[in-house]
């Protein structure tokens, strides 16, 4: 399938209770990253099957759970993505080693965030 759903996070105000509770709904392990200012710790997570995702606590975010989709090109996608109709929230921020991502609201009203995973 071309542009899957790549990665899912959950901005939480309470980030023991949403591993608490999806650890034991879902038998997810977390592994927690140290983010610095503004995010604190990450919490990562992988099933057995489908993509992976992180738990995190940003306040000035709403509470809610955000699809990323893989893209190839991040600037073309996310440029596509606003010639169409998407309000663009973030353009083309970088994670350190791992990728780019841009976050924006469809024309329905949806968050989507768009991934391109740094090559190997």
């Amino acid at each position: 399938m071309a542009n899957p759903f790549v990665h899912i996070e959950l901005n939480t105000p309470d980030l023991a209770k949403a591993k608490d509770f999806y650890g034991q709904l879902c038998g997810w392990t977390f592994n927690d990253i140290q983010m610095g200012e503004g995010v604190g710790v990450y919490s990562t997570f992988k099933p057995s099957d489908g993509p992976g995702g992180g738990i995190f606590t940003m306040p000035e975010a709403p509470t809610a759970w955000l699809p990323y989709i893989g893209v190839e090109n991040l600037k073309e996608s996310t440029d596509k993505a606003e010639s169409i109709g998407a309000k663009i929230i973030m353009r083309e921020q970088e994670v350190p080693g791992h990728g780019w991502f841009s976050i924006l609201i469809d024309p329905t009203g949806a968050n989507i965030a768009l991934w391109q995973a740094k090559q190997a």
